[in-house]
């Protein structure tokens, strides 16, 4: 059997400029969100992925979950909020590839997911078959206080009842207005996760860590067994089993959008993880996906551009 991933987070309509020009004359309209782009990447890595979030019933809710039901993510557990709209958000990319963002997305539905009670204890009961439940910084952005300590609930249950749990620290200053609050949540989060997956610059920029070993320190005291510390152009390390490796990156002559890059890592190590794969080779499964995913523009590349993981080698030049 497929093993069955849960992904909890948000996805907005994206906005981005045709071609990559700046100032745009001409805007193209896709979708994103950092959990639904690893949705997108495990299912298309024959992991069967299932996004949980709240929509509204408008028509480019109803867009949305089809292009999701066409990638083979599951949708059986996306409730709709009538009358409202998803949120949005518009990237603007440098020379280099960086990219930032603009959000309007103050009264999405997703926000929603965990206010509810009787949604909740409905999504908990769906949620115990799963092996795997995923979820990041920015979806604890989301959720204010009592939704958080709902959803903090509902996992602490589920891994008791034998899920596993990963989680993305994925930082973002803006969704955080108090940044003790912020370390406060990311803590409690990796002190209930089995499977770390954080950026070392988002754990600098919140705790202050000196390195990555600082970093690797810190997130071993909340008591993960795995953990993969992102380093960028860097490649990771990797903490498994009372081992660290160093895995480098995929060389990338030039990035063009460095959106998702994280994303996409963490859907080709999860993969590799739930396939079989040792923690080092899963970590080259993400490198390779992210090193062709910055090579083109959006978060989500064409289907027909997705790498073979399985014949990756860490050594290859790209781009």
């Amino acid at each position: 059997m497929k093993p069955r991933v849960a992904l909890i987070g948000e996805c907005m309509l994206e906005l981005s400029a045709r071609g990559g020009e700046q100032p745009p004359s001409a805007l193209q309209l896709g979708y994103g969100g950092d959990t639904l782009n690893t949705a997108v990447y495990l299912a298309r890595l024959g992991v069967a992925a299932e996004y949980v979030t709240l929509l509204g019933d408008d028509r480019h809710s109803h867009w949305m979950m089809q292009c999701w039901q066409a990638e083979q993510v599951g949708t059986g557990l996306v409730g709709c909020l009538g009358g409202r709209v998803p949120g949005l958000y518009m990237i603007d990319t440098d020379s280099s590839g960086e990219r930032s963002f603009s959000y309007w997305r103050g009264e999405s539905p997703a926000r929603e997911l965990f206010d509810d009670p009787g949604r909740v204890a409905k999504l908990e009961r769906s949620l115990a078959d799963y092996s795997l439940i995923y979820f990041s910084g920015i979806s604890l952005s989301l959720y204010g206080e009592a939704g958080r300590e709902r959803l903090f609930d509902m996992l602490a249950r589920l891994r008791a009842g034998g899920a596993r749990i990963a989680y993305d620290g994925n930082y973002r200053p803006a969704g955080w207005p108090d940044a003790d609050r912020a370390r406060e949540e990311f803590t409690r989060a990796c002190s209930g996760a089995d499977i770390l997956l954080p950026t070392f610059d988002d754990e600098q920029a919140l705790f202050g860590d000196a390195d990555p070993d600082a970093t690797l320190a810190r997130l071993r005291s909340c008591g993960a067994r795995e953990m993969v510390i992102k380093l960028g152009a860097s490649g990771c390390l990797v903490a498994s089993d009372d081992q660290v490796l160093e895995v480098p990156s995929c060389k990338v002559a030039q990035p063009v959008d460095t959106t998702a890059a994280g994303d996409s890592f963490n859907a080709g190590y999860l993969a590799g993880r739930l396939l079989g794969e040792p923690a080092g080779q899963a970590a080259r499964w993400g490198h390779r996906l992210a090193a062709e995913v910055i090579q083109h523009r959006g978060a989500i590349l064409d289907a027909q551009q997705m790498p073979d993981l399985a014949g990756a080698d860490s050594g290859e030049e790209h781009g």
